[in-house]
């Protein structure tokens, strides 16, 4: 393994890196190793969430690696059973306590709910108190729309540091990610290798995944990369943030072996045409919290 993740400067000055661990979906029993594994390997950003009921384990990792705490930018989310102003402060405190932290890096709402207006924009405002005390260094957003950002920042003080969204060759959110750029939002992609499109039954895709497309597989031929290093190259040359998520060690360690090369924009060009348009996950624009927001 060769290089150091870079690092991407958010709108308050905080520095993230632009490549790290997601948890999602990761067993409860194989995160804590997981984490371990990741942060010994030169890992320094680790996402979870509330709703990924793995956070315990997250700080367990954390410590088992003797990475000191200030080396490590953990993420974690508000989850939509808890938006409200006080019921969002009280939910930060749990998601603390499990990761055994005292304090946060990016503190995330999970979802916007739209449909819903008044909870959610009451919990973004308890985010902006948090970072107003000091107990978390950034704050943010994931799955917000261009509209739905527009709607948040309209009602709030703080304009997101981060958007983490669905972001992989097949759906490039072009026009998101030029929203970002307007604001000074971190992009941050969750699924960026494009898992979600063959895991998911009803993914618009079919089933087909972009590490088998023919662009994907002459790049990681010509780099003598894999298909996945190849996709998370794509990913930094965007200048977007991966938070590519694996349990096996193998897996951990190949995913960070992207820092000594580079795509030519020609290249980067050629993945971009995969697009499709085509959403995976849920639509934000419906997302209800009777319907969503169970975990």
């Amino acid at each position: 393994m060769t290089g150091h993740s870079p690092v991407l400067k958010l709108n308050n000055g905080v520095e993230m890196p632009a490549l790290g661990l997601g948890v999602y979906q990761s067993p409860p029993e194989e995160t804590a190793a997981a984490v371990e594994t990741a942060l010994r390997d030169g890992y320094r950003l680790i996402d979870t969430a509330a709703a990924y009921r793995n956070e315990e384990q997250v700080g367990e990792g954390i410590e088992r690696s003797g990475v000191d705490r200030d080396e490590v930018f953990v993420t974690t989310k508000l989850w939509l059973s808890d938006y409200g102003y006080d019921s969002a402060l009280r939910a930060f405190d749990t998601s603390l306590a499990k990761l055994g932290l005292d304090h946060l890096d990016l503190y995330l709402l999970h979802q916007p709910v739209p449909l819903e207006p008044e909870p959610w924009i009451a919990a973004y405002k308890a985010a902006e108190r948090l970072l107003a005390d000091g107990r978390v260094r950034a704050i943010g957003v994931s799955n917000h729309t261009p509209g739905l950002l527009s709607t948040l920042m309209e009602q709030t003080d703080v304009v997101p540091a981060v958007n983490q969204v669905e972001l992989h060759p097949y759906f490039v959110q072009r026009e998101l990610r030029e929203v970002h750029a307007k604001f000074g939002i971190v992009t941050q992609a969750w699924s960026p290798i494009g898992g979600i499109t063959r895991y998911w039954a009803h993914a618009p895709n079919g089933g087909r995944s972009a590490l088998e497309e023919p662009v994907v597989t002459a790049l990681a031929d010509k780099y003598g990369r894999t298909a996945a290093q190849i996709v998370l190259r794509w990913h930094l040359e965007h200048g977007v943030c991966a938070i590519p998520k694996s349990v096996k060690a193998h897996r951990i360690a190949e995913n960070f072996d992207v820092f000594d090369f580079h795509l030519t924009p020609d290249e980067v060009a050629a993945v971009d045409a995969l697009d499709t348009g085509l959403r995976s996950g849920p639509d934000p624009e419906s997302i209800r919290l009777d319907t969503f927001g169970r975990r």
